[in-house]
């Protein structure tokens, strides 16, 4: 802080002056689809950029016959592109140089800063900052989605110091957003590192010799109950606990005591019945890694579920079912009742057919204790993961909204 001290002092003794966005950046132009012929394009719309990191992700190839009616203008490398519609308002990104003429939303303000008065990150740094969001709080526009015109955002006056000072500042900040992204990857990495250790011990465990364990044809264990219905359009904000079969390998772990969903009463007695203990596996994805996805439900009360998943009802250790159904052993026995292409399914009659190794319930309680023990390693350093992510970007908001505050010149 006292090198940009010094340099303020030095640069700017009667304060920084404060002008207008769009006094210090200019304005990108639309595309000309009637003369793009048959040229593709990469369009960032209001979803491709990330949040949190503030890098571009995922893109769609467009062309002039595909567009969608938003696809207009072109950016260049060095844009700043910020999102005034929410839900994704507040998302902005630098444009890096391999999306130098391509297309993004109308959804986005678009800023060419001159760079002989602004730099680009100092720019970009001052539109994360919260004096920036309550700006744009005070002026949107209300609405099924509230948004903030581009003139309001070109009309928002930022502190515009000595491009000697707005490097500094950029120098910090910018080391600030490096540390974070390096803190990611190494926790990315380790959590990765932890996930593959946890399913290979966990493979060992429920890898049995073919004498001494009985291997059990699923049908033969246990009744399959295929689901029925339960469109998304069903649920309710309370009710019968509902397990949608999309949820179970995109938000539920091996076992749950609570749903994500609930259905009417009326609505639940015309669906598959889960008991305390049950396990609903999934039938159908797009992919083969999520078919026989599994989640044992350990609600105190009964729950329900539908199309596209099947209830096993059974009387073994529901955690060990479920953990067994995660292995790759399991893994290779279900490809093989698989069917279909772009749409996977195995039915619950494959299922059926499908042996799963059943020790005596001792051994099962006991694989279950150790591998509860280390499904608890891993979920506590996915927990930790986004806490101390927090941890850096709270750290990171703190200067950057100390650094980004100056004393106005006087006129």
């Amino acid at each position: 802080m006292s090198r940009i001290d010094d340099l303020i002092k030095e640069l700017a003794p009667k304060g920084v002056r404060f002008m207008a966005v769009g006094e210090v950046t200019g304005r990108g132009a639309n595309i000309k689809w009637g003369n793009a012929g048959d040229a593709e394009f990469q369009y960032i719309d209001l979803t491709s950029v990330d949040r949190v990191t503030r890098r571009i992700g995922d893109t769609a190839t467009i062309t002039a016959e595909n567009a969608p009616s938003r696809a207009q203008q072109v950016v260049r490398a060095g844009d700043v592109v910020f999102a005034t519609t929410r839900p994704t308002q507040m998302r902005w990104a630098v444009i890096p140089p391999e999306y130098d003429g391509q297309i993004a939303s109308t959804g986005y303000c678009v800023l060419r800063p001159d760079t002989s008065v602004v730099l680009t990150n100092f720019l970009a740094h001052l539109l994360s900052a919260d004096s920036f969001r309550q700006y744009v709080e005070a002026h949107q526009v209300a609405g099924n989605y509230p948004s903030i015109s581009d003139g309001r955002v070109r009309a928002y006056r930022i502190p515009v110091p000595p491009l000697e000072v707005q490097r500094e500042i950029v120098r910090i900040l910018d080391h600030f957003t490096e540390l974070e992204a390096e803190l990611e990857a190494e926790l990315e990495a380790e959590l990765e590192a932890r996930r593959r250790q946890y399913a290979f011990y966990r493979d060992q465990l429920l890898t049995f010799p073919e004498v001494g364990v009985r291997r059990v044809p699923m049908g033969e264990f246990a009744v399959l109950v295929r689901g029925n219905g339960m469109p998304k359009t069903d649920f309710t904000d309370e009710g019968v606990p509902a397990i949608h079969y999309g949820q179970i390998y995109t938000y539920y772990g091996t076992w749950t005591t609570t749903s994500k969903s609930f259905v009417s009463a009326s609505t639940a007695a015309k669906l598959a019945q889960v008991a305390p203990g049950d396990i609903v596996i999934t039938n159908t994805s797009e992919n083969l890694d999520d078919v026989g996805k599994a989640v044992a439900w350990l609600g105190n009360e009964a729950a329900v579920t539908g199309g596209h998943a099947t209830v096993i009802k059974h009387s073994e250790n529901p955690k060990f079912l479920a953990y067994y159904f995660q292995t790759s052993e399991f893994d290779a026995a279900k490809r093989k009742h698989a069917t279909g292409t772009k749409v996977i399914d195995v039915s619950a009659k494959g299922l059926a057919k499908i042996e799963v190794p059943l020790p005596v319930r001792e051994e099962q309680d006991r694989i279950v204790s150790i591998l509860d023990k280390f499904d608890a390693l891993v979920n506590d350093l996915s927990d930790g993961l986004p806490a101390e992510l927090n941890a850096r970007r709270k750290q990171y908001e703190y200067y950057r909204d100390k650094l980004l505050t100056f004393e106005e010149a006087v006129a």
